[in-house]
């Protein structure tokens, strides 16, 4: 993993236009499921076109609490990239697996254990012989850990790791291993992900995008999403001038069956702000990101 700050000679453009502004935002209301009304787009507009990181330092509200219009929304509309207890797109079980007692633990990986010995036994094998004895228990704990990423907060990530600090070029953190499930045949892609953000004189700790990475790899993912997931988030959290984030990995559900291609790589990318409305920022980006 390295890391890079770009002092480049040339000025970033003037502050994004309402309208491309409106549409990162209505773009990320829709990737959260959330119909943008004329009123919500007009008051997204509004502010817009009234900020500009020349003349206001951004407020700095609390980071890891969805806005008051959200919080009084019924539990159906109610979604936010971080929501009131810092989780970030929580799945529908994820309070309870992290609340749970040690006794419900236990339980938990008991069931699981359960689970993974009937597998052993429809697949053919012999669930009792001496190389499959602990496997069930292994593989409970190891799938807990290769999910870990659903009970962590956003809180825990970041924690407090937020500075204001007068610098607006790009800062780069690239080629940070992901290791995640793939949703649809739960088995492993891995690969990198380079991310980078314009800061709005506010920065994050560089450690902390690495963990932001991981937090949400570490869940049953597809990689269009997780990369849009590290996107919208950071954006969220520091209110930057932009965000970019683009990601290469390799699928097992390709190598390993279907159609068995190992050489293969599948990139995406996922691009807010600065990089997504001016070409000579994104250009910039995929340069350095090489």
């Amino acid at each position: 993993m390295s890391v890079q700050t770009n002092f480049g000679r040339h000025r970033l453009p003037p502050a994004d236009d309402p309208k491309t502004a409106l549409d990162a935002d209505a773009d990320s209301a829709a990737f959260r499921g959330i119909a943008m009304s004329p009123v919500t787009a007009s008051s997204i507009n509004t502010a817009t076109a009234t900020e500009s990181p020349e003349f206001s330092r951004p407020h700095t509200p609390s980071m890891f609490q969805a806005p008051d219009s959200l919080r009084s929304a019924p539990a159906a509309t109610a979604r936010h990239p971080i929501d009131l207890d810092g989780f970030s797109w929580p799945s529908i079980g994820t309070e309870e697996r992290r609340s749970e007692s040690a006794e419900e633990k236990a339980e938990r990986l008991k069931k699981m254990s359960g689970a993974v010995r009937t597998l052993l036994e429809c697949i053919g094998e012999d669930p009792d012989r001496e190389g499959l004895l602990k496997t069930p228990d292994r593989y409970a704990k190891a799938l807990m850990f290769f999910t870990k990423g659903y009970e962590e907060s956003m809180n825990e990530v970041v924690n407090d790791a937020l500075f204001d600090e007068d610098h607006e070029e790009m800062v780069i953190v690239r080629d940070i291993d992901i290791f995640s499930l793939c949703e649809h045949h739960l088995v492993p892609f891995c690969g990198k992900v380079s991310i980078g953000y314009i800061p709005n004189r506010r920065v994050l700790g560089l450690s902390k995008l690495a963990r932001i990475a991981e937090m949400f790899s570490r869940r049953l993912q597809v990689q269009e999403r997780l990369t849009k997931q590290i996107a919208v988030a950071l954006d969220k959290i520091l209110q930057p001038q932009g965000v970019a984030v683009i990601m290469e990995a390799s699928h097992q559900c390709m190598v390993m069956r279907g159609v068995q291609k190992p050489g293969s790589k599948t990139i995406t990318s996922f691009m807010l702000g600065r990089f997504r409305s001016d070409p000579k920022t994104r250009e910039e980006f995929l340069s350095l990101v090489k």
